[in-house]
């Protein structure tokens, strides 16, 4: 806990239950609340070529159950639903444990016969909520200009050809959406798309990587005072919750290891308008703390465990050796996974400003921001 000001939620639901319920604690008030932003979040969730047919059933919307006051926030705690449709199906036990899932470790863990309460809780269909959530805090973040992309640059052995260092314009990433994979190269797309249809024959899934960008980031975000308060240990860690996301490298992340420091290190600038860096190698972090550059991150999601061509596995009443359960499944969710890290990443970001700026309404929140960003022109 970091006292008062923070900004804290709660998701419940299960993946066949009727409904995901989700509670936002400690958002300002007075800030317009856009119903109509946050199911095309959800929506965008839904896409993706190589997504399971659940998705042609369910149509995200949340039900506001607290928290709002004609379109407004109110300071109180916010309260949403996302009823979950096609939940009339026989459900069995998963006593033939998924490599890869929590089936078993669950199980074990929680005194179960079988999987079945820890697949309805694991599932990714938990992300819907946090998806809800997080576009809460994109429209907090959205006041003071911060805004947040994604786009998917490699799936299976296929990259992109393209850097964002180097590359890719802001502008360019406002185009993913326009990709059934969320990807820049429309080369590399046909490519992509022949693999997942590949992979979908052959009763196998896809992993890939995703890359987020924040923008306008203000300086001093985060803390380097204590380690559970570095920014970039908070991201990672709200990244790698993410069902599926085995990985995270900041700004250059791992290729600076075969670098020499004067290769990775961004050089320190100064104009009328402050202090700036010509690279952001670093991803806009430095000793926990945001240092003014765009925040980039790069996430890795293993293929999901649910194969219609299963692996072996024990069945955990005979302990005999048997081939995993099938559930139905998505061949590839990377470009879901994306839209889920951007909405991670809003409310760390959102609870971050929060923490720096304080405030219980957005206009009291804006004379303590306005003020700082004043102060640092003299700094």
């Amino acid at each position: 806990m970091e006292g008062d000001d923070m900004i804290r939620y709660l998701t419940a639901g299960e993946s066949h239950g009727e409904a995901l319920v989700g509670i936002i604690e400690g958002f300002p008030s007075n800030i317009p609340f856009d119903k109509e932003f946050i199911n095309k979040e959800l929506n965008r969730r839904q896409k993706g070529y190589g997504r399971s047919s659940r998705m042609a059933i369910e149509k995200d919307e949340i039900q506001i159950i607290s928290g709002i006051n004609k379109n407004y926030t109110t300071g109180n705690p916010i309260s949403i639903m996302i009823r979950n449709r096609g939940t009339n199906i026989d459900l069995v036990e998963v006593t033939r444990p998924r490599p890869g899932h929590g089936d078993l470790a669950g199980g074990l863990k929680y005194n179960q016969k079988g999987g079945r309460n820890v697949l309805e809780r694991a599932s990714a269909r938990e992300t819907a909520m946090r998806v809800a959530i997080g576009s809460i805090c994109k429209l907090l973040l959205m006041e003071f200009n911060i805004h947040i992309f994604s786009h998917i640059i490699q799936i299976g052995d296929i990259k992109i050809s393209k850097e964002i260092y180097t590359d890719i314009k802001r502008e360019d990433l406002l185009r993913a959406d326009e990709s059934v994979v969320r990807i820049l190269d429309k080369n590399a797309e046909k490519r992509i798309i022949a693999e997942i249809e590949k992979a979908k024959e052959e009763g196998d899934t896809l992993g890939g990587v995703i890359e987020v960008i924040g923008t306008n980031i203000p300086v001093g975000l985060g803390s380097y005072a204590s380690w559970d308060r570095k920014l970039d240990g908070k991201i990672a860690c709200s990244i790698l919750s993410i069902p599926g996301i085995k990985g995270i490298e900041i700004g250059l992340g791992f290729s600076t290891a075969s670098r020499l420091g004067s290769q990775v290190h961004d050089e320190i600038y100064h104009d009328e308008e402050g202090y700036y860096r010509k690279t952001n190698n670093a991803g806009g972090i430095e000793g926990g703390v945001s240092n003014g550059e765009d925040i980039i991150f790069r996430a890795v999601m293993k293929p999901i465990p649910t194969l219609k061509k299963p692996l072996k596995t024990v069945d955990m009443e005979t302990k005999e050796q048997v081939l995993a359960q099938f559930e139905r499944s998505d061949v590839c969710a990377v470009p879901s996974a994306s839209i889920v890290a951007e909405n991670m990443l809003a409310y760390i970001l959102a609870n971050e400003m929060k923490l720096k700026f304080g405030g219980d309404s957005i206009e009291e929140m804006k004379i303590n921001f306005n003020n700082y960003m004043e102060s640092l022109k003299n700094r």
